[in-house]
């Protein structure tokens, strides 16, 4: 029996009104969801903080396992769950498989920090027992986007619940199924209590009411840097601790002394894995001048290789692009930046949602698609003369979340990494990287600093409480 039926995926009616789940590679429908609209969000906390009180007070054992068998659950329904990351947002069946691989990971990992110890005894100056304790938050408030909706979701989820929150989860609606309706359906044949999970697909109005909600005093969010403030901002206005996970624009530093016959496929992926549309992909190539011109050259022969088509029928390297808003901006930034004296090395054209990769030479700190986040396959190529240099132009610019370093000289590219600003650095591999054991954030524009991964999650989803205990009423002197 299929774990997602489109005529019984969500619980409950809610009131934002109808929504056509899409396959952007080929326009066909492939079902229907119901949107959320800002009293439901209301609703879905109350019901989150009423289910909450029973399940912090179960034992940590008993959360775990409920993790551990929902991370069993992903890889036991891989087949259809692929099927779903494929078909609704656009992702090769090899990206789709290192989702369902990562959500997994993420749920044992979950497991594993519920029986974290989650305190410290203190000294005191008073006759007592004082003692520090994690206690949970209460409700958790998720909002994810679409572009990796299976892992974006289950990493702030999955450590919520294990530490004994109920969890509201806003996915972005062009993912509802793969970014949220599936973690439900996981994690309720896993034996999560109903109630605990509330799952609502909606726009920015029930992202509004979810950052605004009482009830819900923690908000981790992933998202563009623009969105991104806006919650930091709604957030702070409301007290409450926002997490943000934002957009980069992230640099491989290619030296000279780096073997093209290795980097080339190394910088390929950074930039058109999963059509770009990944917060850590590659946005800017930055190559040694004794390497440029050949680097160029072998990256837009790559970009010509690649095949680009529908991954639910095809064996293609690149889907399909989200939809046409996404399309527009990506080829609105390389049409600005030829226009501006780019030369278009590779790519620049599209069929339907199906955009070329794309190599673009001669950038400038004035190009478009080199200054901005373009959030697709387009991989901008600038050339440096030396370390001071290569440090600079890597340091430019409003973000700071990865830094890709190649070189054969593993201690040269260790201490060029201390001098450029990032959350996350690899030495001799490009800048997308995920794993469920690693903290994960970036600096500046990239958000708030690491906010998933083992102790970072502990911090993230409990809140701190001071505990004396005496054998005795303490007197005082009135």
């Amino acid at each position: 029996m299929p774990l997602l039926d489109p005529t019984t995926w969500q619980s409950r009616p809610l009131s934002g009104g109808e929504y056509a789940v899409t396959e952007p590679a080929t326009g066909e429908g492939l079902g229907t969801v119901t949107l959320a609209a800002a009293e439901d969000i209301a609703t879905a906390a109350r019901t989150a903080r009423a289910a909450q009180a029973e399940w912090t007070r179960a034992p940590h054992f008993a959360r775990a396992a409920v993790l551990r068998r929902a991370g069993d659950l992903f890889t036991a329904h891989a087949d259809e769950l692929r099927d779903w990351i494929v078909r609704e947002s656009g992702s090769i069946p090899g990206k789709a498989d290192f989702e369902l691989h990562v959500a997994a990971q993420e749920c044992y990992e979950a497991a594993a920090l519920a029986s974290r110890p989650t305190g410290q005894v203190l000294p005191s100056e008073a006759p007592r027992l004082s003692y520090t304790r994690r206690v949970p938050v209460g409700v958790v408030g998720v909002i994810a986007p679409f572009n990796a909706p299976l892992i974006l979701s289950i990493r702030s989820v999955a450590p919520a619940l294990a530490l004994g929150n109920g969890v509201v989860l806003k996915p972005d609606p062009r993912t509802a199924v793969c970014g949220g309706l599936a973690l439900a359906a996981v994690l309720a044949e896993a034996g999560l209590p109903d109630g605990l999970l509330q799952v609502l697909p909606g726009g920015p109005e029930a992202g509004r009411a979810l950052v605004a909600d009482p009830l819900v005093p923690v908000i981790s969010f992933t998202g563009s840097t623009a969105a991104g403030r806006a919650v930091g901002e709604a957030a702070g206005r409301h007290l409450k601790r926002a997490h943000l996970e934002l957009g980069g624009n992230s640099a491989l530093v290619v030296l000279a002394d780096a073997d093209l016959d290795a980097v080339i496929s190394t910088a390929a992926w950074g930039s058109f894995f999963h059509q770009g549309q990944i917060c850590m992909t590659t946005g800017r190539h930055l190559v040694h001048a004794s390497l440029y011109e050949e680097y160029v050259e072998r990256l837009a022969a790559k970009a010509d290789s690649l095949a680009v088509g529908d991954p639910h029928r095809e064996q293609v390297h690149l889907g399909p692009i989200i939809d046409d808003a996404q399309l527009a901006k990506i080829h609105g930034l390389v049409e600005s930046s030829t226009a501006h004296g780019a030369k278009l090395a590779a790519g620049g054209t599209h069929d339907r949602l199906f955009y070329r990769p794309t190599v673009l030479a001669g950038v400038d700190d004035a190009t478009p698609a080199y200054a901005e986040e373009v959030f697709g396959p387009v991989a901008p190529v600038r050339s440096f003369s030396g370390l001071d240099e290569a440090a600079a132009l890597a340091s430019a610019g409003p973000y700071g979340l990865a830094l890709g370093i190649v070189t054969r000289d593993t201690a040269r590219g260790l201490d060029l990494a201390e001098r450029i600003p990032t959350g996350i650095v690899h030495i001799n591999d490009q800048t997308v990287n995920d794993e469920a054991v690693a903290p994960f954030g970036g600096t500046a524009a990239s958000g708030t600093g690491a906010r998933f991964g083992g102790e970072a999650n502990l911090e993230a989803f409990t809140d701190v409480r001071w505990t004396t205990v005496r054998g005795d009423v303490a007197a005082y002197p009135f």
